[in-house]
């Protein structure tokens, strides 16, 4: 009867924190409505290898009640890899406080905007599916960043030219914004994982090895931040393109891992308590039918028939292992690390 009236608890005090997340979105994440934007700049000019202090301005356009809204922004481009390696980097994009005010992107001063890396048949797939990701990581944790699709109608200007692509997107909300709802901080040091929030920790070990991601480091916060709540520390993840989830063409294999393909999974996850290990396998399972509704409802937008039943064949393997003790305790327990 104890353990019941304490797991009621947590249960309860869980959606209580999620509940005092989600009171604090800001409007623009409110809606999941794709949104229609317009942007018009020079690839080799915000490529250009310069430091995070410079940025370039344009003008972003966005359809909002109908009506097309224009709003003053300064871009960047972010990412060493994929500066280097896509066709479009992904953009962090700078709003000044004042342009912001009384519009959709109110209380917005720093957004990422996701980008396909490559021109190529399978790029608004891809985008998808890092999006899929971020909306997982939604269910499993109420730390996780807000995110919004969007259509972009991008003109690219080449010299005298201007050539036109329609891309699939999606924005994602500041790090500050995150803490902020939980009236937190972000943390920029190195912290060991064992020192993390053991429940966190293993709930972002499973939530990398089910979109079968190597390409983070919690500890020296390589793709992911740290947030310092209510004397805890919690790591969010961010940057998925990687992932044997996403599957992308220019995605590399960290071979020192054992593994030969991005959609080999590798757990990552540092030595915790059997029951914690036990307690995050009994939520992801809960919510299998949740996590599997996400992917199923994005089934329409994909625009190749056979990327998206991969995807879902993906997370639906994951799910094999979860519910095999031994597959479990083979390709988790037994891969805790200690270093």
């Amino acid at each position: 009867m104890k353990k019941q009236v304490i797991f009621l608890f947590l249960l309860l005090f869980g959606f209580q924190t999620q509940a005092q997340g989600d009171q604090k979105v800001s409007l623009l994440f409110q809606d999941m409505t794709p949104l229609e934007i317009k942007l018009s700049y020079s690839n080799k000019e915000l490529r250009k290898d310069t430091n995070d202090s410079t940025f370039i301005d344009t003008e972003m356009q966005y359809k909002y009640n109908g009506n097309w809204e224009v709003l003053p922004v300064s871009l960047r481009a972010r990412g060493n890899f994929r500066r280097a390696e896509c066709y479009f980097p992904p953009v962090k994009m700078k709003v000044k406080k004042s342009n912001a005010k009384n519009t959709l992107f109110e209380g917005n001063k720093s957004l990422k905007l996701v980008l396909p890396c490559k021109i190529e048949s399978n790029n608004n797939d891809n985008i998808l599916q890092e999006y899929m990701a971020y909306k997982l990581y939604e269910v499993i944790s109420p730390y996780h960043f807000k995110t919004r699709r969007v259509k972009i109608t991008f003109e690219e200007e080449k010299g005298k030219k201007i050539k036109e692509h329609s891309l699939e997107g999606f924005l994602i909300e500041d790090d500050d914004l995150v803490a902020d709802r939980f009236e937190g901080q972000v943390l920029e040091r190195f912290i060991h994982p064992l020192a993390m929030d053991a429940e966190s920790s293993a709930q972002n070990a499973f939530f990398q090895f089910m979109i079968g991601n190597t390409d983070f480091s919690t500890a020296y916060q390589h793709n992911g931040k740290l947030l310092y709540i209510d004397k805890k520390i919690i790591p969010l993840p961010y940057d998925f393109d990687m992932s044997g989830l996403v599957d992308a063409s220019y995605a590399t294999v960290n071979t020192t891992l054992g593994i030969t393909s991005v959609k080999d999974r590798k757990y990552r996850g540092f030595k915790r308590d059997d029951e914690v290990l036990n307690g995050v396998r009994s939520q992801f399972l809960t919510n299998k039918q949740k996590l599997m509704d996400i992917v199923a409802a994005m089934a329409g937008d994909f625009e190749s028939e056979k990327e998206f039943k991969e995807t879902q064949k993906y997370i639906e393997s994951f799910y094999d292992i979860l519910e095999n003790d031994k597959d479990f305790q083979a390709s988790i327990v037994s891969q805790v690390r200690t270093k």
